[in-house]
């Protein structure tokens, strides 16, 4: 059984689309697609159920508390974490299969944003994401482990509201090989236009500088809790 656990907060323009494409991804493997509506305001929770998604509803805005809860629901003894505004594919669900099956601890995939972007803001999500994931780092878009790794490094760590797919990245590596798909995953690129590129260099930078000493409050951290959202496709 495989548990894709979907953390969401107001996601109702993106969310069928994610559901839809774990749908296509698992289509011959057993599995269970979890939502975690963390105190949305719109139609998240209506369109997880319609969507056939088993709902979990907290009230935390916090993303690791999300990610746990959906953890701690499953069913799967894998486990796949997929944000609401990401599309996976088959080849990410057979990935991580492999990976898993040869022992591997657990893993991610690197990411791809095929959306409209500012030209200046792509050039440092390109330099980033090759220093990101040179480092063998997990994006937050897309994990996956199993359910004894997950619990054996204790989840993701909820004193973090930023970062803590660095820091579960990191606890996996301490019990295996980790590995990062070549196949990337497709994630919204709604922030990179939403805030300009001066914002997004200055928040970056402060959490890089300042790590988890600014990573332990949301404030400070409007770019990924403010909650703006678009409302039509940007393609």
């Amino acid at each position: 059984m495989l548990s894709f656990i979907v953390p969401a907060y107001n996601e109702e323009f993106e969310l069928p689309r994610t559901l839809q494409a774990i749908r296509d991804a698992a289509a011959d493997q057993p599995h269970e697609i979890i939502v975690v509506d963390d105190a949305s305001t719109d139609r998240t929770p209506e369109i997880a159920c319609n969507a056939g998604a088993k709902l979990i509803s907290i009230n935390r805005r916090q993303i690791a508390a999300a990610r746990n809860a959906g953890a701690r629901a499953a069913n799967g003894d894998i486990l796949l974490f997929v944000d609401a505004d990401t599309r996976i594919n088959r080849r990410h669900v057979t990935g991580a299969l492999d990976a898993l099956e040869q022992g591997l601890s657990g893993g991610g995939a690197r990411v791809a944003i095929i959306e409209q972007i500012p030209f200046c803001t792509r050039l440092f999500l390109n330099f980033f994401c090759a220093i990101y994931f040179a480092l063998n780092l997990g994006a937050g878009a897309f994990l996956f482990t199993t359910r004894n790794n997950f619990e054996a490094v204790g989840g993701f760590d909820e004193d973090l509201f930023v970062g803590e797919e660095v820091y579960f990245s990191l606890a996996l590596r301490k019990l295996g090989r980790f590995r990062i798909l070549a196949e990337p995953i497709v994630t919204s690129g709604r922030k990179l236009r939403l805030y300009s590129t001066l914002e997004i260099l200055k928040h970056s930078f402060r959490v890089i500088f300042k790590g988890p000493r600014i990573a332990r409050s949301r404030d400070g951290l409007g770019i990924w809790y403010d909650g703006k959202r678009e409302t039509e496709s940007a393609r």
